[in-house]
């Protein structure tokens, strides 16, 4: 199950954020952050509390089924009392929800998280970033696996120097990237595309910032 990966903003920061303000509306979202533990409805109560503590007034608080999506300006009419009591929203949702709701909502919101990267689920409350959405991918020459993620050192060369019997050198856990990408590739009988030279990674794939549009 592929995620955005979140964690919550010191609470140094939030204030900061926050400052000048004193009535409160917080939102979560049912999904990513939900299953990331960073803004389902348990940590939007601790962030109630948090935020009461601190003498800040929350009018209200609630968790939408999918902050990203067009329908959460709908669902969020019925609390449009407290909202419109609140001078700041805090979102604690993805960086994409948090600007679906302010372009939806008008209002001045606070991203209560950063937002750290696009990541799969590998085991219980583990995840691994798998894509950087770097529009310079080369996973058809690397049998699947990514270096650029997979590597933590983004090598699209690879091995470096320092593989140790198949293992990392940042991070003796892991597996050596290149060395899965060479078993891969082994396993397919396309070792002859290991062999090929990737060029420098153009960091600037596309002109920032991004834009895709589907030819008529």
């Amino acid at each position: 199950m592929i995620r955005s990966i979140t964690q919550q903003k010191p609470i140094e920061e939030i204030e900061q954020l926050l400052e000048g303000t004193g009535r409160v509306f917080i939102i979560g979202c049912g999904t990513c952050v939900t299953l990331t533990q960073t803004g389902g409805m348990a940590q939007v109560e601790a962030m109630k509390n948090l935020l009461s503590e601190k003498g800040k007034v929350v009018t209200g608080m609630t968790v939408v089924p999918v902050a990203c999506d067009n329908l959460t300006a709908d669902i969020l009419k019925e609390f449009q009392g407290p909202l419109k009591q609140a001078d700041a929203i805090l979102i604690m949702t993805c960086a994409f929800g948090v600007q679906t709701i302010a372009r939806q909502l008008q209002r001045f919101v606070v991203p209560a998280l950063n937002t750290m990267c696009i990541g799969k689920e590998t085991g219980a409350g583990e995840f691994n970033e798998v894509c950087k959405q770097c529009g310079t991918c080369i996973i058809g020459e690397t049998g699947g696996i990514c270096p650029v993620t997979a590597c933590h050192k983004g090598l699209v060369n690879g091995p470096c120097g320092g593989t140790n019997e198949g293992k990392c050198e940042i991070d003796s856990n892991k597996d050596c990237a290149w060395t899965m990408i060479y078993n891969r590739l082994k396993d397919l009988d396309r070792i002859d595309a290991m062999r090929k030279y990737q060029k420098p990674r153009n960091h600037l794939g596309e002109p920032s910032p991004g834009k895709f549009r589907i030819p008529a």
